[in-house]
């Protein structure tokens, strides 16, 4: 059975509101909850992959501590502007 697409965001807005560290929680739980919806089918995809990674490399990568990986290199920057918008 196929997951359907709102059953899709709802699943990933939880994956991102309950990490491993709080520091990715905040970072993103409100990205997930605001701007899912607007990313394309490709970048869901590549969301729910990013989901799958290690909280401490994800936390560098968003904060520019440590180069992305290439796969990642069109969503971080966006999840990093989010986060961190003065």
């Amino acid at each position: 059975m196929s997951e359907s697409n709102q059953d899709r965001l709802k699943r990933l807005k939880m994956r991102s509101w309950r990490r491993g560290t709080k520091e990715m929680d905040m970072v993103l739980g409100p990205y997930s909850d605001t701007q899912l919806v607007s990313l394309s089918e490709a970048q869901i995809v590549l969301y729910d992959a990013l989901l799958s990674e290690n909280d401490h490399d994800l936390y560098q990568w968003v904060t520019g501590q440590v180069q992305t990986p290439k796969p990642y290199l069109e969503l971080l920057p966006l999840i990093s502007n989010f986060a961190f918008k003065s």
